[in-house]
């Protein structure tokens, strides 16, 4: 990501809009984002206690028609795409053949046959050009990528969903947010104007409560205004990858990649039994068949220190035990945590592990993922 000259770099329809709020702007998946606007911590904590608006719109939106689609959608997702009613999302994993994670996604069958797929930012040249490498076998369903005509709001903490509601002079939605339940979508617009891109659903990647909005950019701008007015307050990336770790949510490109199977990942319950058709079930099978050798795990440290990406996860004998894959300071917690994959005989919450922290060696304990569950 370093490497990257901020010529290169994306920008959402709200680049400005975060610039003049003060926030700091990194490259992230191949866009200009903001890690932070008056503090990670400030801003974590509210989106635990009240509502915190993202700018989510670097996240690809990808749209699919035709009366294959469904069909096509089973072949390249672990989800049971044929059996998702209108109105309904569902997470899911785009494979490769061996079973490895190309992408998460979330699959959304948003109206009448008109599927929605939100994968990655870094991810989605790779999506798109696998999608259509498999397109050619249904000749009547049509990929249209909205990403870059469309911004997309991720709206959450306990206050979230009111605070979504309260935008109904600007925002039309088909169902309010209050009455959609969890992973349940309807399309949006603004108030006077037609838009098939538009939608709200009752996701999120925060382990709270709350909504992501997508409008046709032009709108953003309003929109992220009208929030933040109604007290919503602004959040970063560096929130985000706090958040999301406290409810143990998987990032891609750390916690997943193409190199893990969602069965290591601990994620089969994303892998539909009623799908029999996607790329990468016979990789499973003979997974499934054969054993885990190792195993995505949460842990956390007993002493002060920050376990980072990369990191050795060791046995109390000092043998190597795994890797740590995500690691930072739980704000919520108030204590270090992270994940890895170690090998099987290390899976077993309560296991005592060590942590080498750049020749620190810092003891862990594993423990249940998540972390943190809000209370419903």
């Amino acid at each position: 990501m370093g490497h990257q000259t901020s010529e290169s770099l994306r920008r959402t329809p709200l680049y400005a809009a975060h610039v003049a709020a003060g926030a700091r702007m990194v490259p992230f998946g191949g866009w200009e984002m903001p890690v932070q606007y008056a503090s990670i911590l400030a801003e974590a904590r509210a989106v635990r206690a009240g509502a915190g608006v993202f700018d989510v719109s670097h996240m690809g939106r990808l749209w699919f028609e035709g009366g294959n689609a469904p069909a096509f959608l089973q072949r390249m997702l672990t989800a049971d795409v044929q059996a998702l009613p209108a109105g309904r999302s569902r997470y899911a994993f785009l494979l490769n053949e061996q079973g490895g994670v190309i992408d998460d996604t979330v699959i959304s069958h948003v109206a009448g046959g008109r599927f929605l797929l939100v994968c990655n930012a870094g991810n989605r040249p790779a999506v798109v050009a696998w999608l259509h490498r498999w397109l050619s076998g249904f000749p009547d369903v049509t990929l249209d990528d909205a990403t870059e005509e469309t911004v997309m709001l991720a709206v959450q903490g306990p206050q979230a969903v009111t605070a979504a509601e309260r935008l109904e002079s600007f925002l039309h939605t088909e169902q309010p947010p209050s009455a959609l339940r969890s992973f349940g979508i309807a399309q949006a617009a603004v108030q006077g104007q037609s838009t098939s891109q538009g939608w709200v659903a009752r996701t999120g990647y925060t382990g709270e409560d709350g909504v992501e909005l997508a409008l046709p950019a032009e709108r953003g701008v309003r929109l992220w205004q009208l929030l933040v007015k109604r007290g919503v307050v602004p959040c970063g990336l560096g929130a985000r990858d706090v958040l999301r770790l406290e409810a143990g949510l998987l990032l891609h490109g750390n916690d997943i990649d193409q190199a893990t199977t969602p069965l290591e990942a601990g994620m089969e319950r994303f892998v539909a039994q009623g799908n029999t058709a996607f790329i990468g079930r016979e990789a499973l099978e003979r997974q499934r068949a054969t054993g885990l050798t190792r195993k995505l795990v949460g842990f956390k440290l007993l002493e002060r220190g920050i376990p980072r990406h990369g990191y050795a996860l060791l046995a109390q004998n000092g043998a190597t035990a795994g890797t740590v894959t995500s690691g930072g300071h739980s704000p919520t917690l108030d204590t270090p945590i992270g994940m890895g994959y170690v090998a099987l005989e290390f899976a077993a919450p309560g296991q005592r592990i060590t942590v080498d922290i750049r020749g620190r060696l810092l003891p862990a304990e594993v423990v249940p993922l998540p972390f943190y569950t809000r209370k419903r």
